[in-house]
């Protein structure tokens, strides 16, 4: 698929769940496509980054399912942080174990999992409408985490094939497997899409994380994580992400960080993207 027929299947009020980590991962180019979008109303269910803080900035967000929301090397995202002050999101935070449980049980159709995350602490506060639990076994009692089901998924891979079978290439998984089984649609951009037979050429049976099952589009998006990490193709852009925050601080320079790079489609986004590294290395940019 291509992006724009990825983002003309989203609509409002849809629940949005979006794999990755933190600030690693992200399926930033299907993001980018939903901003230039007129849905709203999403429930974003997330390990969160700037994709979260993205489409809070955009206005998009109306609840937001969460175990955190963090660039990794910044603490908070600046714009999540101002939503969640400022009251203009609902806000569903779970332990990170509480969450991974809900995504395991919306994965496997059940309704609820048991778990001992979250169990005398203050999420069950925050979240009266969750309950407890008693084992029928024991004397056990444990948080009943619901599933988090979502209507689509939204991850980023470093291959695929054309069928959607997903391969990741880095150190850690972060969940994406479980966001695609846990949603009635998944859609898997990678950075590059590859024959079938390729995928075990250079990389164990293991690394196959996502089952084509589970798919219903493949979208090649070349440094479609951007500005965060996609290891071993590229690191996170460091230098780009304090640009973002600092902007996100400002609002006259929010507006001019959303001119220069979410204005116009994921192509003008990477040729903003090269003119600012060939300004800031002296390189001409007709070179990049």
């Amino acid at each position: 698929m291509s992006l724009e027929d990825f983002a003309a299947t989203i609509e409002s009020g849809m629940t949005i769940g979006i794999g990755g980590w933190g600030s690693r991962r992200k399926p930033m180019a299907l993001v980018r496509a939903l901003l230039r979008t007129d849905v709203r109303d999403l429930t974003v269910v997330s390990l969160g980054g700037p994709d979260v803080g993205l489409l809070c900035a955009a206005g998009k967000v109306r609840r937001l399912v969460y175990g955190f929301v963090s660039l990794d090397s910044i603490a908070l995202d600046p714009h999540f942080r101002a939503a969640r002050q400022n009251g203009a999101i609902e806000t569903a935070e779970y332990d990170e174990g509480m969450f991974v449980a809900g995504l395991q049980a919306a994965a496997q159709r059940l309704s609820f999992l048991p778990t001992r995350a979250g169990l005398a602490s203050d999420v069950l506060t925050m979240n009266p409408s969750l309950r407890t639990v008693a084992s029928p076994y024991d004397d056990e009692e444990y948080v009943a985490m619901p599933a988090l089901r979502m209507d689509v998924a939204l991850i980023h891979l470093n291959r695929a094939d054309a069928a959607g079978n997903g391969q990741y290439l880095g150190p850690d998984p972060y969940f994406d497997d479980l966001y695609a089984m846990a949603a009635d649609r998944c859609y898997l951009s990678c950075e590059e899409i590859v024959p079938t037979d390729r995928l075990l050429k250079d990389a164990p049976v293991q690394s196959l994380l996502v089952r084509r099952m589970y798919v219903t589009g493949v979208i090649e998006a070349p440094q479609g994580a951007h500005f965060t990490s996609c290891v071993p193709d590229y690191d996170r852009d460091e230098t780009f992400q304090k640009e973002y925050a600092a902007a996100a601080k400002d609002p006259g320079a929010w507006r001019r960080f959303e001119e220069t790079y979410l204005r116009g489609d994921e192509s003008g986004y990477h040729a903003a993207v090269a003119g600012r590294q060939a300004a800031q290395s002296g390189t001409d940019v007709r070179s990049v």
